[in-house]
């Protein structure tokens, strides 16, 4: 299996198959398990074997699946599925920290992760944000008690490119741990642990499932963390995935890179028509040449990826007027769904910013952040154009 390439592991990786021989992946929907005897019982409890299961909070077959096929195809040892992005993000962080350790984060990144960070400071955690698009804040900030260094790849709206190699390095001269929010990259253009990092966390929400179906989430990285600390906190604290949602996402993975990689296609043919128009301050995709980090972007996944952001110089009426025109793009606060979605972050995720927050993070009230989907492309073109033109 560790020869396949990625697209075979996303069928194939993984399956557990009952003694029926079924073809498609089975779905447990139990939330406990039967012992043959008492003493098995017991043993279970000291040692469960890894086709040996206890209650469904601590794992299940059909979740077993998805978390060892999201490890086949990032490349790490293991991985722990959890309810929702947010809940492998509180996870990550809250298993490896106490009052008194310190964070480095980047600023630019989802309202709800920085809620988080804002929680842990208020248990004791000493948490210093920085401009991560700028290795020598990192460099700045990071201490000998240090413990870990977390940021989005691409960061959520503002589309910027985060140096994943370049902070791992400095992280771990100080023996800090890099934990990073891969959701806008994708599992298809991930190269985050061959770059690095420690630990690399999905909202499976997202391009996984790919069909606006389930929330979920997945923590991906080494044994000794995810069968460690990580599932011991997870599993006492209620943030396990549903059976029924991990089927679901396993469904979804067997799709994954063909919409991924026709999703990156249209975003990079809609951004490169949309670049320049008169009423745009700004057309922002790290596939276009005059993005800040586009080598880096190049580099680092080899694409663009799906999403991009229209800032109107008409601030939130012309984006308003731009969102109102679309006829295929859809209004909402997803992404990475196989139908295109546009989301307005100012007045919906990062609404709970003060708008000192939201401008030093690149949030003006004329942005729009975009998700495309697998709609043909010359429709998607046509659409987000004639909006345009309505701003």
């Amino acid at each position: 299996m560790t020869d396949w390439k990625t697209r075979t592991k996303l069928v194939h990786d993984g399956i557990r198959r009952s003694q029926y021989g079924e073809m498609a992946e089975a779905l447990f929907l139990t939330q406990g398990f039967v012992y043959p005897s008492a003493e098995a019982a017991e043993q279970r409890f000291i040692a469960s074997g890894p086709d040996e299961f206890i209650y469904a909070r601590y794992g299940n077959p059909t979740t077993r699946m998805f978390e060892d096929r999201m490890a086949a195809i990032e490349g790490t040892e293991d991985a722990f599925a959890c309810a929702s992005g947010m809940a492998a993000i509180n996870g990550a962080l809250m298993c490896q920290v106490k009052s008194g350790d310190h964070i480095v984060a980047a600023r630019q990144m989802f309202g709800s992760c920085l809620h988080v960070l804002k929680v842990l400071s208020g248990f004791g955690v000493e948490v210093t944000l920085i401009d991560g698009a700028d290795l020598a804040n990192w460099q700045a900030a990071v201490r000998p008690d240090t413990k870990i260094c977390f940021f989005e790849s691409v960061s959520n709206p503002g589309l910027e490119v985060i140096d994943i190699a370049g902070v791992a390095k400095i992280a771990h001269a100080v023996g800090a741990s890099v934990v990073v929010d891969n959701a806008f990259a994708s599992p298809i253009f991930s190269r985050a642990v061959d770059l690095g990092a420690d630990v690399v966390v999905y909202s499976a929400t997202k391009h996984i499932d790919g069909g606006g179906r389930v929330l979920g989430g997945v923590v991906c990285g080494t044994q000794e963390f995810i069968r460690g600390p990580l599932e011991t906190y997870v599993k006492h604290t209620g943030g396990a995935m549903s059976p029924f949602h991990a089927w679901i996402l396993l469904s979804g993975l067997q799709t994954l890179d063909l919409r991924v990689r026709a999703q990156a296609a249209s975003a990079a043919a809609v951004a490169s028509s949309a670049a320049g128009h008169e009423k745009l301050a700004r057309a922002i995709y790290p596939g276009l040449m005059d993005h800040p980090q586009h080598a880096l972007a190049m580099e680092q996944m080899g694409s663009g990826g799906t999403m991009l952001c229209l800032d109107f110089k008409g601030g939130k009426e012309a984006a308003f007027r731009f969102l109102n025109a679309l006829q295929i793009v859809s209004i909402s606060n997803n992404l990475g769904d196989a139908k295109s979605i546009a989301t307005h972050p100012a007045t919906t995720t990062h609404k709970n910013l003060t708008d000192e927050d939201r401008a030093t993070i690149g949030i003006t009230p004329g942005l729009v952040r975009i998700s495309m989907g697998i709609e043909d492309t010359s429709d998607l073109i046509a659409d987000v154009m004639g909006a345009i033109a309505a701003a």
